[in-house]
């Protein structure tokens, strides 16, 4: 008997040896340690300089390699997210894959007009129901950037829309220290203290480097507020292959990586053991129109290799997926949507965000949003895989059927199917004349009716009232603090 046998068959999946990770590795250490990095931020210079870095004119920061080495492994391979009731929810992680939506869209495809329009706050609050009550979304994001809302509050009033229209996670952005204090304020508030909220934090603070190797004053700022307080930061580039970065993918993925882990240093230096998740995006600028690509196969290629290298480095890693080019909710973005969620389940990316992104990073529909959430169920089901145990075999069955059989009524079918084949709850499964009977409808006009018809049934779960009233206060005094100051956005 082989007792080494398993029985469950699922996908794997990557795309760099060990020899490539060294090899990318050593690339990534030699840029940081000969070309550097640019550190915009009196603070992050001192903690550098203290840490042994030599830094030379224009702030421009050298790190040897031991101390990139040292603070990989400080970092916590693993963390516990919860939602805002205190419920574990999600274990970033290994290969643990988890999908929520991004943020900051700044145009929003109408659900009943179908008119592409600015967003606005109702926007987030309507993102934040849908988000919330589909199963396969794991965390919430503002997904819109209200255009009416001054800058000053406008991530302010996003964070406090997210809290009082969903439980799930938030995974949030602010402009600057000077907003985020107040929203960490907010979440101090809802979770019950400051040492709840880091023993179990619900919210994840996204911020970047800028490419190329360029850390600004204040993303330095926000990295560090978020460590000294154990709040979870996602700190990660956004290469451009080809504009902000090389157009080889191979030296897109060494620069892009050499600004994670110079990420990783500075947080790691300020508060050893701090929560973060890294990695990076790099994708193309297309030659032909100077835009972003979302949906193209090289963003795929080297999302993979950072999710090998991060993996490798036992950090939870960041990912993107259910994005599209398209600005419109059509095939294109179907197409996009898919095969990009697809990829980042295999990766085994840990947090995956931008699920419903359409127009390069400009535009959401809570339509994409249902068409994201089917998908994941479809990608889950694959990455399951199947058992080949003899029970599941069933030769018995298989003997006792026979030839001209019919498993139909069996009571393996009976007690199985439901396990074995995954049911969607909007992609077509109708005949022909089924489909016509019910009003031979499109897939994307089922969706644009299902996100209707959350948004009129869908009640979250509210806020006690007393949290609501500590946030309108927190709000007024936010708006007091911080009058006059005009954030770029």
């Amino acid at each position: 008997m082989n007792t080494g046998f398993r029985s469950q068959c699922v996908p794997n999946y990557r795309v760099l040896t060990e020899y490539h990770i060294k090899e990318i590795h050593a690339a990534t250490l030699e840029v940081l340690g000969t070309v550097g990095v640019r550190v915009l931020d009196e603070e992050g210079l001192q903690v550098l300089k203290k840490a042994g870095c030599q830094v030379e004119k224009e702030n421009i920061v050298h790190i040897h390699k031991d101390l990139v080495e040292e603070t990989i492994h400080n970092v916590p391979s693993h963390i516990i997210i919860y939602n805002r009731k205190g419920k574990e929810v999600m274990h970033l992680g290994g290969k643990e894959f988890y999908f929520g939506m991004g943020t900051d869209l700044i145009n929003t495809i109408d659900l009943k007009t179908n008119e592409l329009r600015t967003s606005n706050l109702q926007d987030v609050i309507n993102a934040a129901r849908v988000g919330d009550y589909l199963e396969e979304i794991d965390f919430i994001a503002s997904f819109a950037l209200p255009q009416e809302v001054q800058t000053n509050l406008m991530y302010i009033e996003c964070f406090k829309a997210m809290l009082e229209n969903s439980i799930k996670p938030i995974f949030f952005t602010a402009a600057g220290k000077e907003d985020l204090e107040f929203i960490i304020e907010m979440a101090v508030t809802v979770a019950g203290g400051n040492n709840r909220l880091k023993e179990k934090p619900f919210l994840i603070h996204y911020s970047e480097p800028t490419s190329p190797l360029s850390h600004s004053r204040s993303a330095v700022r926000k990295l560090f507020l978020c460590a000294d307080h154990g709040i979870p930061i996602n700190y990660t580039p956004a290469l451009l292959a080809g504009a902000t970065g090389p157009v080889t993918l191979a030296g897109a993925i060494t620069v892009a990586n050499a600004e994670a882990l110079s990420g990783i240093v500075l947080h790691q230096l300020r508060a050893k053991g701090a929560p973060i998740i890294s990695g990076f995006v790099a994708t193309t600028m297309d030659m032909l129109t100077s835009s972003v690509v979302y949906g193209g196969p090289e963003l795929r290629l080297t999302h993979s290799a950072c999710s090998d290298l991060y993996h490798y480095y036992g950090i939870p890693v960041w990912g993107t997926a259910g994005a599209s080019d398209a600005h419109c909710f059509d095939q294109q973005s179907a197409i996009e949507s898919a095969i990009s969620i697809l990829m980042a389940a295999l990766e085994g990316a840990n947090l995956i965000h931008d699920i419903g992104y359409l127009g390069q990073g400009l535009t959401g529909s809570p339509a994409t949003l249902v068409m994201g959430s089917e998908i994941i169920g479809y990608v889950k089901r694959i990455l399951r895989g199947f058992d080949i145990s003899r029970e599941r075999i069933g030769m018995e069955v298989i003997q006792q059927v026979g030839p001209g059989g019919n498993f139909l009524l069996t009571e393996q079918t009976r007690r199985l199917h439901r396990q074995e084949h995954w049911q969607p709850k909007l992609m077509n499964r109708d005949n022909p004349d089924m489909w016509k009977e019910r009003g031979n409808k499109t897939y994307g006009e089922r969706v644009t009716q299902k996100a209707i018809e959350i948004l009129e049934t869908h009640k979250p779960e509210p806020l006690p009232e007393s949290d609501r009233r500590t946030l309108e206060e927190i709000i007024k005094k936010a708006e007091k603090s911080l009058a006059g100051i005009r954030f770029v956005v």
